[in-house]
């Protein structure tokens, strides 16, 4: 009986399986948020409006939940990692218990001061009262975002990614249908007021994210009799009371949380200052502007990062447990092949999103296609955000936890003095908060960039990390574009933009073989690596 159940336990994850589990699920994620915000957008009564109201509340929500939980998996991960990679089976079981009770109080504490402070924060911080009721139902997500991200640590932390990479999904999943159902029971009962739409789409955010919870909580559940068979097997736990735990888990919670409310913080400028800066010039404008800034162009250039969020949430469990095995190859490697992934789905999201832009939002949004200057600028935020991404999950593993908050926090103070200078010059106005991401992100990638080389000596190659790359995506771009240009005005810029990144795609790819990006240990470490080898040696690409 033992057995059996040991052998349908959980079984470890290697990292590259990690990877890719994580990587399918943010892609299905960012799949379905689009959705959301594809229906949200077109959907007559909501549009740019409905989505200033909507974003204002949910980026005071997303501050919150920084604040009580939104660091906490890779926290917790580094923390169970490392108990796990010297044999302390009972030290991390006893890290994810006292961490859920912890959290659980921090969670429901934020949750309270959302829901009981949304007048003010929708009336005086925000200057948007019609935001009121998307902040109050949203509170409740707070306190179960905070328990299922100690779970969801606790699982990455031994090294299953596959919890964390479903549960997500299923709460976007839940989140886009039952936005969509919500959405249109308020249109039936208010005859399309976007206030009570906005508020009804956020209910949807909540409920999403208990039925997340639930998910996790059977998880745990149908795995426990297998965790507790390897609670025996380990080694004796160290004995630390409840407070030495609390705050070791603090201590390391705290500086990567601190990365994710400066994140938050980021995004709330805008909040912060675009409507309050330019309604006075433009009146209600000014709310068009910002909906458009929040609803479509952040989450147009925030799909890419999908792709890349997976090795930056692999990164700091594997790193963890190989420094504290002093296994300096390992990390190496690891620290190398992310990067080098990184660059190469960073560097053409960034350039076909800019050459892109006015197809990609004629494509999408039909109705609200407003935009393309704030588009283009905003998608060199894309290489800069995915290859800090990848550097602070190394940061967190290698134990630098502090760096990427001082870094993010350096490029946040660059973004404020640029919105403040650039929002107010006349023919600028949002495009100033475009330009202060593009900054802020230059700014913290530079920083978390040179701690990283001045911490491990990584092997680099300029030729395969820097030069091959560029050459692959001056290629597509060229390509594309040309293709682009000749059939726009014989099938229009709809049809014209979905064959150009088609043939950007196999262009892109073909690249990528011929200059040999990736060397021979770099295919071998994916799964089937060794057919995938033999294939390319076959058709002599590789020797």
């Amino acid at each position: 009986m033992t057995l059996s159940k040991e052998k349908k336990g959980i079984k470890k994850e290697t990292f590259i399986q990690g990877i890719l589990a994580l990587m399918f699920s943010q892609v299905l994620i960012k799949i379905f948020g689009l959705i959301q915000t594809l229906y949200l957008t077109n959907r007559e009564g909501f549009g740019d409006k409905g989505n200033s109201i909507y974003m204002n509340g949910y980026h005071i929500y997303a501050l919150l939940l920084a604040i009580s939980s939104i660091g906490v998996p890779n926290a917790i991960a580094k923390l169970v990692a490392e108990r796990l990679a010297i044999g302390d089976n009972k030290g991390a079981q006893r890290i994810f218990r006292i961490a859920l009770a912890t959290f659980a109080v921090i969670g429901f504490i934020g949750t309270s001061f959302l829901f009981f402070g949304a007048k003010y924060i929708a009336n005086v911080i925000l200057c948007v009262p019609e935001s009121e009721f998307t902040i109050k139902t949203l509170s409740p997500a707070i306190f179960f975002v905070s328990m299922s991200s100690v779970m969801r640590g606790y699982f990455n932390g031994r090294q299953e990614m596959s919890a964390t990479s479903k549960s997500q999904t299923f709460e976007q999943v839940f989140k886009t249908v039952l936005t969509i159902a919500f959405v249109e029971m308020a249109v039936i009962m208010t005859n399309e007021n976007t206030v009570i739409m906005a508020a009804f789409a956020t209910v949807a955010t909540s409920l999403a994210t208990i039925l997340s919870f639930v998910y996790l909580l059977k998880f745990y559940k149908k795995e426990r009799t297998y965790i507790y068979i390897n609670n025996e097997k380990g080694i004796q736990s160290e004995n630390g009371s409840i407070k030495s735990i609390v705050k070791k888990i603090l201590a390391v919670s705290i500086p990567i949380s601190l990365s994710s409310i400066l994140s938050s913080i980021n995004k709330n400028i805008d909040s912060f200052t675009v409507v309050r800066i330019l309604k006075p010039k433009i009146g209600e404008e000014a709310n068009m502007l910002y909906g458009i800034l929040s609803g479509k162009v952040d989450i147009l250039t925030s799909m890419p990062l999908a792709f890349n969020i997976a090795f930056a949430t692999a990164l700091v469990p594997a790193i963890s447990a190989a420094r504290i095995k002093k296994d300096n190859e390992t990390i190496n490697k690891r620290i190398s092949f992310s990067l080098l992934v990184t660059l190469l789905i960073g560097l053409p999201c960034t350039v076909g999103m800019l050459i892109f832009a006015e197809g990609i939002l004629k494509l999408l949004f039909p109705i609200a296609s407003n935009g393309t200057i704030l588009l283009a600028i905003s998608a060199l935020t894309i290489i800069f955000t995915a290859l800090a991404q990848t550097i602070n999950g190394a940061l967190q593993g290698l134990g630098k936890v502090q760096i990427p908050a001082i870094a993010l926090g350096c490029g946040v103070f660059t973004k404020f003095i640029a919105n403040i200078v650039l929002i107010p010059i006349n023919g600028v106005y949002a495009n100033g908060a475009a330009i202060g991401s593009v900054l802020c992100h230059i700014v913290s990638f530079t920083i978390v960039y040179i701690t990283l080389r001045k911490t491990v000596k990584l092997e680099f190659k300029l030729h395969r990390l820097i030069i091959r790359p560029l050459i692959a995506t001056t290629i597509m771009s060229i390509v594309s574009y040309i293709i682009y240009i000749f059939i726009n005005p014989f099938i229009g810029i709809r049809i014209a933009t979905i064959v150009s990144i088609i043939i950007a795609i196999v262009t892109y790819v073909v690249a990528i073989i011929a200059l040999r990006i990736f060397s021979k240990e770099d295919i071998l470490m994916l799964p089937k690596g060794e057919k995938i080898y033999e294939l390319l040696v076959k058709f002599r690409i590789y020797a």
